[in-house]
């Protein structure tokens, strides 16, 4: 299957609102997990990029008392989430939420020891801009992770996947849920990416529909 555009930005209050209400809590969970066997616990200055209504950087910062976050999203809707779940759990002073889009957020450069993103770039229409502000923001031996989907061979088998996962929730996470596994990446694609952005990074499949790529920059 070719890879089918879905919009960049889930703008939309009513999409955002179902996408954040939905439970996500395994996979975010296992991201985070990952950071954390990583190196997350000595990381202070981070950036994640995409970070939606912040579930995963709520977690992160929850495990990682001194960790300082950067979160930036382009949807003003998922600010807004993000922004009344900052506050709930209480880390406001040290979860710091941005509008902004990539390439050309507004950081300085080479700012963070890591730089994360969950769920991103199968939104991006040019997934290189992902890289590139990678490489920008990312300090020299920053850690990099990225979690996204994995296209499935077919249509068909997206709509399987969506019914296995959510076959009971809201119509407008199912769609959205649909169109995300069409507009992602494979792995040899993601590979292709890595190798022009001249990045050193693995790529390892971890479910029937996620792929992690992490590592660190020269």
């Amino acid at each position: 299957m070719q890879r089918i555009l879905e919009p960049e930005i889930m703008a939309d209050p009513e999409q955002s609102l179902a996408y954040a209400n939905a439970d996500f809590s395994i996979s975010n969970q296992s991201f985070v997990d990952h950071v954390l066997s990583n190196g997350g616990h000595r990381l202070q200055h981070v950036v994640d990029i995409g970070c939606g209504p912040c579930d995963v950087m709520v977690r992160l910062a929850d495990a990682c008392p001194e960790i300082c976050i950067t979160a930036i999203d382009g949807s003003a809707a998922m600010v807004e989430l993000a922004r009344r779940a900052v506050l709930a759990a209480d880390h406001q002073s040290r979860i710091r939420l941005m509008q902004g889009y990539v390439p050309g957020l507004a950081l300085p450069e080479h700012s963070f020891d890591a730089v994360l993103s969950k769920d991103l770039l199968h939104h991006l229409p040019d997934p290189m801009v992902l890289w590139t502000e990678t490489q920008r923001l990312g300090r020299q031996g920053a850690s990099v992770h990225v979690m996204d989907l994995i296209r499935p061979d077919t249509q068909q088998h997206a709509r399987d996947i969506v019914e296995k996962v959510a076959p009971d929730a809201h119509a407008i996470l199912c769609e959205d849920f649909y169109n995300s596994l069409c507009a992602a990446f494979t792995i040899d694609e993601i590979n292709g990416q890595l190798e022009k952005a001249g990045l050193q990074l693995q790529v390892r499949q971890i479910s029937d529909r996620h792929m992690l790529i992490f590592g660190t920059l020269p």
